[in-house]
């Protein structure tokens, strides 16, 4: 949720840029605004099917909000966020980028036609989330619950949609219930959301079910430590929570484990978004008020010792010089940045080549040993999973690059001084959500009456050959029956041999062909991912060089004009400098007075409804 008095500080800071003829500078803080004015704070809730992410949303809400059964499945994303009273829609991507997303209402209790897998298999709707709002004190400071579909690991469609949606994330729960320890595809998952998203904890659900949930839970946590994975582990019971809730049972709630969860949501992650607020907010107003106050600085040390005046404006504009370098194409953090973007669209393309690779030669190898006619289905949900695996390895490598790059590139802009990132965004585009699927190749009919047909052809041409060397030797022509049937026989081999080498030579081919539009789509993907974030540290950066020259360009011109003024003008002007001097510093007190002034929520387990 936004801070008000980050928001009041920002508003009154746009007052001063506005005073102080300072477009330039009032158009960060709108970006800074419109940051705060953004109020969502997203945890994603993911996990391996049938684990209980649906019902574990559902009971830190007190609501059904998300279909929860046996039989069913989710198929699409459902986002639950605050509302003054109960609603929800359906949302539907718009084919064109220009028109905004399609958005349905629906009742809540329609919801599980369209984000279940037996009301939407597949999702043949198309859809790209629903969104359900609710009246719960959990959800007023801004949390967003996200539930969505199983994840399987990385090697899966899903996994990899839901892999691309992390960098967006404030916080990710991945959901495990305690009937098994951790698996490798879980274990693999963890450690590439840490290194996409800041918070990542897990949650042991279904604890009521299971006796040895603590046993389930001691081996969980010996994985994560042996993985490396520093994440907190929750084990909760969804349905004593909910009966806790209807009952306003306070012992149950306790042992349902949810306050630990919840506590957690809102102090380290609705608090932790808040106290980022506070500190990009504070860092923003006090570059902008030091910035206004350095030509009245200037023009005041002028005023008070006229002498200074050459010796400041050459210090100045040696400091301009500098200012100015920092926006030439030729500068060190512009180079940087070039070079950067290139070495890792190389280094990203290289590395997705040859994860795909070597899936090619492994699927080829499998083809060989076996009959793709038999092994199809099988073959591809394997081959999917090891496409899906390597596009998300790729894309997570890609977004750590990227981060990387921007720490250089901020390190040899500012050369040693503290400087502001933008919040680079990898999210836009899914990874290799435009290719089709693995397409099965088509089989010759082998059934028992083309299997005859041959046989009798090949017996037929074999009988008579050998029948007609036979009477030569005076032989009757039915004498060549038994090689007849000996051809025939090898003709009917053949032709097996022949139609299994065609099936793996199809099933090769479409292997090849569906590996090239994969290193096609997610390359591009790669590339304009890369290229997003070039525009955003250019953009980023340019705009801080150009309201740094901006800046002492001003002062430049206002320690110039000093020297002209009377004795008696001179005073004055050295009071309402001093004045403006006070009311600027005054505006940069409080930017650093919003950091110390941290207010965290509170709520207890038992407030959500």
């Amino acid at each position: 949720m936004a801070v008000p008095a980050a928001v009041d500080l920002v508003d009154l800071a746009l007052k001063a840029t506005t005073a102080y003829d300072r477009p330039d500078l009032g158009g960060r803080l709108l970006q800074t605004r419109k940051r705060l004015a953004d109020p969502d704070v997203r945890v994603l809730i993911v996990g391996e099917f049938k684990q209980g992410k649906s019902q574990l949303v559902n009971a830190l809400v007190n609501a059904p909000v998300c279909p929860v059964d046996d039989d069913i499945a989710t198929a699409v994303p459902t986002v639950v966020k605050y509302a003054e009273s109960t609603e929800a829609v359906v949302v539907r991507e718009s084919e064109s980028e220009s028109s905004p997303d399609e958005r349905t209402a629906v009742s809540a209790g329609q919801l599980v036609q369209h984000v279940s897998e037996a009301g939407n298999p597949g999702n043949k709707a198309r859809l790209s989330y629903a969104e359900v709002g609710l009246p719960r004190k959990l959800l007023a400071g801004g949390l967003v619950l996200v539930d969505t579909p199983g994840v399987g690991g990385l090697g899966s469609a899903h996994g990899a949609a839901t892999m691309s949606a992390l960098p967006s994330a404030d916080a990710v729960l991945l959901v495990s219930d305690a009937a098994q320890e951790y698996t490798g595809p879980e274990l693999e998952f963890l450690d590439a959301a840490m290194k996409l998203c800041p918070n990542v904890a897990c949650v042991l659900t279904k604890t009521d079910l299971y006796p040895h949930w603590r046993r389930i839970e001691e081996l969980d946590r010996g994985h994560l430590a042996r993985a490396g994975v520093e994440a907190e582990i929750f084990p909760v019971s969804s349905v004593l929570r909910l009966h806790a809730a209807k009952t306003q049972d306070a012992a149950l709630m306790d042992e349902s484990g949810f306050k630990p969860l919840v506590d957690y949501l809102l102090r380290k992650v609705v608090a932790q978004s808040d106290e980022l607020d506070r500190r990009s907010t504070s860092q923003d107003v006090i570059s902008i008020s030091e910035q206004l106050a350095s030509g009245m600085r200037a023009e005041l040390a002028v005023q008070q010792d006229p002498e200074r005046m050459d010796a400041l404006v050459q210090d100045l504009t040696r400091a301009k010089s500098r200012a100015d370098e920092l926006k030439q194409r030729s500068s060190r953090w512009q180079l940087t940045l070039n070079d950067g973007v290139a070495d890792l669209q190389s280094d990203i393309e290289y590395d997705l080549r040859d994860r795909l690779r070597s899936i090619g030669r492994e699927a080829e190898q499998l083809i060989d040993d076996g009959d793709p006619a038999e092994v199809w289905e099988q073959f591809t949900e394997w081959f999917h999973q090891q496409i899906s695996s390597a596009s998300s390895a790729n894309f997570v490598w890609a977004a750590e690059r990227a981060r990387w790059l921007a720490t250089q590139v901020a390190e040899h802009f500012a050369e040693g001084a503290d400087v502001a990132l933008p919040k680079l965004r990898f999210d836009e585009e899914g990874i290799a959500g435009k290719v089709d699927p693995l397409a099965e190749p088509e089989h010759e009919n082998t059934g028992i009456g083309n299997t005859l047909l041959t046989g009798m052809r090949g017996g037929y041409g074999g009988m008579l050959m050998f029948g007609m060397l036979g009477t030569f030797a005076g032989l009757p022509i039915f004498a060549g029956a038994p090689a007849g049937v000996l051809l025939g026989i090898k003709s009917v081999r053949d032709e097996r041999k022949r139609m299994l080498q065609k099936r793996r030579s199809d099933a090769k081919n479409g292997v090849r062909k569906h590996i090239d539009e994969v290193t096609f789509q997610v390359g591009k993907d790669s590339r304009d991912m890369l290229r997003r974030t070039q525009r955003q540290l250019r953009d980023h950066f340019s705009a801080l060089a150009e309201e740094v020259s901006t800046s002492i360009s001003a002062s430049v011109n206002a320690a110039q004009s000093a020297v002209k003024t009377s004795s008696s003008e001179r005073e004055r002007r050295i009071r309402d400098l001093k004045a403006e001097i006070g009311r600027v510093n005054g505006l940069a007190e409080r930017a650093r007075a919003l950091v110390s002034d941290k207010r965290p929520a509170a709520v207890s387990a038992g407030g959500a409804a």
